[in-house]
């Protein structure tokens, strides 16, 4: 997502999590396992088809009806290429969820002032409503709190409800809005502040 013109100077990420509802939320585990042969883990190389299928695979559903084709375009060639992937990958900031030796879900997350800032959340379609995301969101807090990160913020583009809604469930509260102009919707950013012993 275009946050003003600071995300070129961060991490070249996106910042508009789409993340999947989650109807066993209540019911999430605390390893990377579970009954439903998904695993969620850190990337490596060979994940690199993987990541990249999932964020053209979603992108394109998730945001040409909310801000058209031309959006889309950018951000894939922007944020969604195999030099913006693999910087991530090889500094242990991408998180894939495996089922078999498809990558169905991936997070990206990052350091930004005293903040770990969620940069990407997504899950294939196909895989929504199985707590994926949840999964995925659960492990970027978890490394947020071994790297002493007060807070969680992340951003997504007014009109993708499913993820305002996922968020909020999470405990996430609105902070503030940008508007990047060239009639693009709203950045809505939020924050989730990290309390010791909180659970996850």
């Amino acid at each position: 997502m275009i946050a003003a013109n600071r995300e070129d100077e961060l991490e070249a990420a996106d910042v508009s999590p789409t993340p999947d509802p989650d109807p066993t939320e209540s019911g999430t585990r605390s390893d990377t396992r579970s009954t439903d042969g998904v695993v969620v883990r850190g990337a490596v190389g060979d994940d690199l088809a993987g990541v990249l299928s999932v964020g053209h695979r979603t992108w394109l559903a998730t945001y040409e009806p909310i801000a058209g084709p031309e959006y889309v375009a950018m951000g894939l060639a922007k944020w969604w290429t195999s030099d913006v992937v693999t910087d991530s990958i090889r500094k242990g900031r991408t998180l894939v969820a495996v089922e078999g030796d498809e990558v169905v879900g991936v997070a990206t997350f990052g350091p930004r002032d005293e903040s770990c800032v969620l940069w990407k959340l997504y899950v294939l379609p196909d895989h929504h409503g199985h707590g994926i995301g949840s999964r995925l969101l659960k492990a970027v807090v978890e490394q947020a709190r071994e790297n002493e990160h007060p807070r969680i913020t992340l951003s997504y583009l007014e009109g993708n409800h499913q993820a305002a809604r996922f968020y909020a469930r999470h405990g996430f509260v609105e902070t503030h809005r940008e508007a990047p102009g060239s009639g693009l919707p709203e950045s809505v950013w939020m924050v989730r502040e990290l309390e010791a012993g909180e659970p996850a």
